[in-house]
C-alpha cells in the first residue's frame, strides 16, 4: 500500500476529503517525528510502539575495495508491533 492508496482509505473510512486526510497523515507522521525526537518513544495501544534506538559509531568495510570505512553513531527508527495488530495480521 502507498501512502496515496492509505490517503484514499483513510477519506473513504471516515468521509473527509482526501486532502483532509493526507493533512491528517502528515500530522500524524509529524506527530510520531517530534515524539521520537523529545521523548525516545511514541506508543499506539495494541497497534505498535516506535522507539528511537542510538547506534554507536563502528568501523565498516568498503565492499569494493576492503578498505575501513567509519560509520558515525545514528539513530535509528524501530517499530514493535502490538497485540491487535499481531492478531490481525494472525
Amino acid at each position: 500500500m502507498t501512502k496515496t492508496d492509505l490517503v484514499n482509505f483513510m477519506a473513504e473510512e471516515t468521509g473527509l476529503t482526501k486532502a483532509d486526510a493526507a493533512r491528517a497523515l502528515e500530522a500524524m507522521t509529524k506527530g510520531v517525528v517530534k515524539g521520537l525526537k523529545k521523548e525516545g518513544k511514541v506508543t499506539l495501544t495494541g497497534f505498535c510502539t516506535f522507539t528511537a534506538k542510538k547506534r554507536p559509531a563502528k568501523t565498516g568495510r568498503n565492499p569494493k575495495t576492503g578498505a575501513p570505512v567509519k560509520i558515525p553513531a545514528r539513530v535509528a527508527a524501530s517499530i514493535k508491533p502490538g497485540s491487535k495488530l499481531k492478531e490481525a495480521l494472525n
